[in-house]
């Protein structure tokens, strides 16, 4: 039984390995259905509805481009997901480009595809943003502003840690806008190489480049009438910036290849991770696109600061996960657990922890037993700021000790990077931590303006 909801079709012509895949999907909690080539899957297709599709590109039959153009035709809104050999990169930008959600280099670690599965799992949960968590007073007072700025048509910068749910809030502003009967489109400008990114972003003619076998229509145009969010901007490059900003100007956009310009009517939401003012200062990102984006700016809070939030989206992912079984409840060890750890990877990290207990539950009540963290140094007791006296508050700010400590992590972790020139697998192998754990703490060195060795094989 699915522990969430989330129906994948694994469409493979290995039958070791298509096993292998829904095996895989069903210990994280997805419900599976296979079938051994493309043909197959368009039958199933037309029998039951799925949530997500991933498929192997090479299949007698239908292979899996020919499989994603009829899906396309028939169901534009399911995602699909291509695995391909690596010799085949080429062919899997292609598909991207064909409207494929993402793809898979072979071989791939069962992480790697328990981790995409999760993000549209997390996409498919934030959907309805109508009763959105924010119990915590930051949190409140993040969610009011944007409900207020939601009225208007202003461009707005959403900035916090990875995790901390701005695409959630990002949805939330268009659903409570005018423009909540159009489409909301997202593209992540950080999973996207340049050339690819522009061609997805404004579209393209045929004959365009080599492959483009059709014209497509680019984000903009796909969320004509509606909102456009684009995710982590600040990893977009600089010369893409500038034609950005010419769209975001002239309110058109020319599609790569073509002569003509589409007027647009679109609300342009933009997320990051980094302190893009500090990008501007550093040459990385352009003042003009920064003051075109940075027109009402919201900042979401790490989960670690808004701590009244932590149980009550525990709750909502028990409910999400147990939907067809009897009522969960929390022992109280157990909410002290999740309540004093500090959560470096926000409630993408959450979510992915009471996943993985409600696999290992048994019974009605979930206890600190299921609950297994990935950085347990990081589960601390931290009491309120509000309520604490002035020497427990300075704790809490952070004591010498502990920066002591996290300036001795990061150390070993720049350390352990240029020891295993930037390999990412190696890097986490060598600190005795896992792959996910170790992008956290990048991600947070990076944050902290703190330069890293170059990163390859990831």
């Amino acid at each position: 039984m699915s522990t969430h909801g989330l129906t994948v079709l694994v469409v493979e012509d290995d039958d070791l390995l298509r096993e292998a895949l829904c095996d895989t999907l069903m210990f994280a909690g997805y419900s599976t259905e296979f079938a051994s080539d493309g043909v197959e899957a368009l039958a199933l297709l037309h029998r039951q509805p799925v949530d997500l599709v991933v498929s192997d590109v090479q299949m007698a039959a239908m292979d899996g481009h020919t499989l994603l153009q009829n899906i396309k035709s028939t169901w534009p809104n399911l995602p699909v997901v291509l695995m391909t050999a690596f010799g085949c990169v080429e062919k899997a930008v292609e598909a991207m480009r064909d409207g494929a959600a993402d793809y898979l280099i072979k071989p791939f670690e069962a992480e790697v595809l328990i981790e995409m599965v999760n993000r549209f799992a997390t996409a498919k949960g934030a959907t309805d943003s109508s009763d959105m968590i924010a119990e915590d007073p930051r949190a409140q007072q993040v969610v009011e502003l944007a409900r207020r700025v939601a009225s208007s048509d202003a461009t707005v910068m959403l900035s916090g840690e990875s995790g901390t749910g701005k695409e959630v809030l990002a949805r939330f502003i268009h659903d409570h806008s005018s423009r909540s009967e159009g489409p909301f489109v997202a593209i992540n400008c950080a999973a996207l190489p340049e050339t690819m990114l522009e061609s997805i972003l404004f579209g393209y003619e045929k004959g365009a480049f080599t492959g483009a076998h059709q014209a497509r229509a680019g984000k903009f145009e796909q969320a004509q009438g509606g909102t456009l969010l684009l995710d982590e901007i600040s990893e977009m490059d600089v010369v893409l910036q500038a034609k950005l900003l010419r769209v975001l100007q002239e309110k058109e956009v020319e599609r790569l290849g073509g002569k003509d310009t589409v007027a647009l009517d679109v609300r342009v939401l933009a997320t990051t991770n980094r302190d893009l003012r500090g990008e501007v200062n550093a040459g990385r990102f352009r003042e003009d696109l920064f003051y075109r984006l940075n027109v009402f700016p919201l900042t979401l809070a790490p989960l670690r600061e808004r701590r009244g939030d932590i149980l009550p989206l525990v709750r909502r992912f028990i409910e999400e996960q147990n939907s067809d079984g009897p009522s969960v409840v929390l022992s109280t060890e157990a909410e002290k657990m999740l309540e004093s750890y500090a959560w470096p990877g926000n409630i993408r990290e959450l979510h992915n922890v009471v996943q993985r207990a409600m696999i290992l539950l048994n019974g009605a009540t979930l206890t600190e037993a299921e609950i297994h963290l990935e950085d347990p140094g990081s589960h601390v007791s931290i009491p309120s700021v509000d309520d604490a006296p002035d020497s427990t508050r300075e704790s809490v700010d952070g004591s010498a000790l502990e920066k002591d400590l996290r300036s001795h992590e990061q150390q070993i972790i720049v350390d352990a990077l240029k020891a295993e020139h930037g390999r990412r697998k190696e890097t986490a192998e060598r600190l005795g931590i896992s792959p996910r754990t170790l992008r956290y703490k990048l991600a947070k060195l990076r944050d902290e303006g703190i330069v890293l060795p170059g990163l390859y094989g990831t």
